[in-house]
């Protein structure tokens, strides 16, 4: 007999091992974003706050964030995914800068490939977080998977305020002012296109 209560608790712990080794999951990754959607972000830079509306519209090939400063101007930022983005005002002022980049606006997952961390509270949500090569760190609430939260390197952060999928800003919003054409603006992007 007492050599059979000796095997009990090894065969134990063998399971135990198996089940240990066998069961473990692998680490979540993020949900690609939807292909299109408006969110309301409140953004942070080193105290400077601005609240966004930010339309991502993948399958038109734009992204556009209406930016309020905190008690100041109101700017746009309407980006195409050939790298053609339109920052101006539509104020008395009818500033407009364009410049062109060699990337377009981000894809739904672009998030692919990022390092889990594990899991946190942010804002009161408890979030997966992964960073994405040292640039973007980004918070996924872990029960609706909803993006709560991300901080770029710089510290410049947002705060997901609403993020409602399947809506799309009219066709009609997404012109740029055509002061954006003139013939100064179109030498800018010539020079940023040279660089």
């Amino acid at each position: 007999m007492a050599s059979g209560t000796s095997f009990l608790p090894l065969s134990l712990l063998a399971m135990l091992l198996l089940y240990l080794t066998t069961s473990s999951e692998p680490d979540p990754v993020p949900k690609p974003w939807p292909l299109q959607f408006h969110s309301v972000l409140f953004m942070n830079r080193s105290g400077a706050l601005q609240k966004v509306d930010l339309w991502y519209d993948w399958p038109n090939g734009r992204n556009f964030n209406i930016i309020q400063h905190q008690l100041g101007k109101l700017t746009y930022d309407l980006e195409w995914n050939n790298g053609t983005s339109f920052l101006y005002t539509l104020d008395s002022d009818r500033e407009c800068q364009v410049v062109h980049l060699d990337v377009g606006i981000l894809r739904p997952n672009w998030l692919e490939g990022a390092n889990y961390l594990g899991q946190k509270y942010m804002d009161g949500f408890l979030c997966n977080v992964w960073e994405k090569v040292d640039f973007i760190w980004y918070y996924e609430d872990v029960t609706t998977r909803r993006p709560v939260y991300w901080v770029f390197y710089s510290g410049y952060s947002a705060h997901v305020m609403t993020f409602e999928v399947g809506k799309v800003l009219e066709d009609a919003n997404w012109q740029a002012p055509v002061y954006c054409f003139n013939e100064e603006n179109s030498s800018l992007i010539k020079s940023v296109d040279d660089n």
